[in-house]
């Protein structure tokens, strides 16, 4: 065999960072050894793994074409490690996941996870729906739980669990108590939403085809806790999943507002690269997901 898994761990850190340096500081290597393991793993093919573009290395076509079978050798190489070892480890997982998912769901998973592996090593990055797709088509993520729709060639959506988002007001509210408001009050109220590039934004959009251009949208904010900040304070009326109001409508806080000619209701995904190679730790958590459907 002409490479090593060595060479497979400083092209897969370089392609990462997009840096020899940072490559070589992630992986516990000099800069030259990092350097030098790259330009033989090249040398020794005759191929150019990236293009040089200034101080950065951005993967070449070839390199990107390779990149998902060096990440599943690698990733296999580990799993077989540990066999041998007799460990029970199921080594590390990064786990992407939009607001909504990372504030009031994901938490909960990563405990029960780490309750049937405790030696596991769990990461949570949470942003909206258009920076976790990218970063798990990106191989920064080995999963994404989102809450909008993605369309991409690269990246595989599992239906996880259904969602319906709420609109809500302050108690004080001239439309809470109404049994129901029409889309003509709609139009009259100011509006504290999510920023575009989000979920919830994509489903509060799709919900209110029609009236879109009619609404008055004073605010966009990326925190559904500053958004029913802002509508408790009265300064308009929001829409949010209902799961991150639950505690508010319970103390009574907020107050939901019935629209039922409007469709809120939405899925919850999973998406992951389809060329990614499924590690033991990621198939552990599919299958907790797959247990806290819902269904």
């Amino acid at each position: 065999m002409k490479y090593t898994l060595r060479q497979l761990e400083v092209f897969l850190a370089t392609a990462r960072h997009e840096n020899v340096s940072r490559a070589a500081d992630e992986l516990a290597m000099s800069q030259s050894a990092a350097s030098g393991s790259l330009k033989e793993l090249e040398q020794q093919f005759a191929v150019q793994l990236f293009d040089r573009v200034g101080k950065r290395l951005q993967l070449s076509e070839l390199g990107r074409q390779l990149r998902a079978q060096a990440e599943s050798l690698l990733q296999q190489a580990q799993e077989f490690e540990q066999a041998l070892s007799g460990g029970q480890t199921v080594g590390s997982l990064r786990i992407g996941a939009t607001l909504t998912i990372g504030n009031y769901m994901a938490v909960a998973l990563i405990a029960a996870f780490r309750q049937q592996f405790p030696t596991a090593e769990v990461t949570l990055e949470v942003a909206n729906t258009a920076t976790i797709a990218r970063r798990v088509a990106d191989f920064e993520l080995d999963l994404g739980m989102i809450e909008g729709e993605i369309n991409s060639p690269q990246l595989e959506t599992i239906h996880w669990r259904d969602d319906t988002l709420q609109v809500f007001a302050a108690p004080s509210h001239p439309l809470a108590g109404k049994r129901r408001v029409s889309d003509a009050q709609l139009k009259a109220q100011q509006w504290i939403v999510r920023e575009p590039g989000s979920g919830t934004r994509q489903t509060f959009d799709r919900a209110m085809h029609g009236l879109l251009s009619d609404l008055d949208i004073v605010m966009e904010l990326q925190h559904t806790e500053a958004i029913k900040r802002a509508v408790e304070a009265g300064l308009g009326v929001g829409c949010l999943s209902s799961i991150s109001l639950v505690d508010a409508f319970a103390r009574g806080s907020l107050v939901p507002i019935h629209v039922p000619q409007r469709d809120f209701s939405r899925q919850l995904n999973l998406i992951a690269r389809r060329d990614r190679y499924n590690s033991a730790a990621t198939r552990h958590w599919l299958a907790l997901c797959a247990s806290n459907s819902g269904k």
